[in-house]
C-alpha cells in the first residue's frame, strides 16, 4: 500500500469517526426535544445534521479514490448503495427537522391563552398586601381578576415529522453498521 493510498485510507476512517458519530447522536435525539417542545434545540440539532451531513460525502468521496476504480467487488458495490441510501434518508430526515422547527416555531407564536383567576394572597406573602396593593406594587394581578396562562395539552406539534425522524434515523443509523461489517469483514 503506498503513502498516498494510506493518507486516504487515514482521510476516510477518520472522517467515519468524525462525522458518523456527531450525524447518528443528532438525528436519533431529535424525537425526544420535538416531543418536549424544545425548538432550541431542535434548531440546533437540525443544523448538527447539516453539518455532519455534508462531512459524510467525504468518507464517500475518499472510499472513492480509495478503490480506484475497481467496482467489480460486491463488498464495495452494496456499500456504495447503501452509502447512497443512507444519504437519501439523511435527506430526508433534515427535511423533517427542518419542518419540525417550522411548526415548533409557530406553535410557539399561536399558543392559546386562557384566563386564570387569581388569589388573593400569595403564600409566604411577607408583606402581607391583599391583592389590590399588590396589583399596584407591580407584583401581580389583584384579587378577582383573572391572569393569562398558556394552556397546556391540545394537538401535539410535529407528530408526523418526529415518527418519520425516529423510523428513518434507525434505519440510517443500521444502515451506517452494515457498511462498517461490510468494510472491516474485507
Amino acid at each position: 500500500m503506498s503513502s498516498s493510498d494510506r493518507l486516504l485510507l487515514v482521510l476516510h476512517i477518520g472522517f467515519a469517526i468524525f462525522t458518523l458519530g456527531p450525524l447518528t447522536a443528532a438525528t436519533m435525539s431529535t424525537p425526544r426535544y420535538i416531543r418536549k417542545r424544545n425548538v432550541t434545540v431542535v434548531r440546533y440539532l437540525h443544523r448538527t445534521t447539516q453539518i455532519y451531513g455534508l462531512g459524510t460525502l467525504g468518507i464517500f468521496l475518499f472510499g472513492l479514490f480509495l478503490a480506484k476504480g475497481d467496482f467489480a467487488q460486491v463488498w464495495l458495490t452494496v456499500s456504495m448503495t447503501l452509502f447512497v441510501v443512507a444519504l437519501v434518508l439523511l435527506l430526508i430526515v433534515e427535511r423533517d427537522q427542518r419542518k419540525a422547527v417550522h411548526l415548533l416555531d409557530g406553535a410557539g407564536a399561536a399558543a392559546p391563552v386562557a384566563p386564570r383567576p387569581a388569589t388573593e394572597a400569595v403564600k409566604g406573602d411577607k408583606e402581607g398586601k391583599g391583592g389590590e396593593e399588590r396589583a399596584e406594587a407591580g407584583g401581580g394581578p389583584a384579587a378577582g381578576t383573572t391572569a393569562p396562562v398558556a394552556v397546556a395539552g391540545g394537538a401535539d406539534i410535529a407528530q408526523v415529522e418526529r415518527g418519520r425522524i425516529a423510523a428513518m434515523s434507525g434505519v440510517v443509523a443500521l444502515l451506517w453498521l452494515v457498511i462498517l461489517v461490510l468494510m472491516v469483514w474485507n
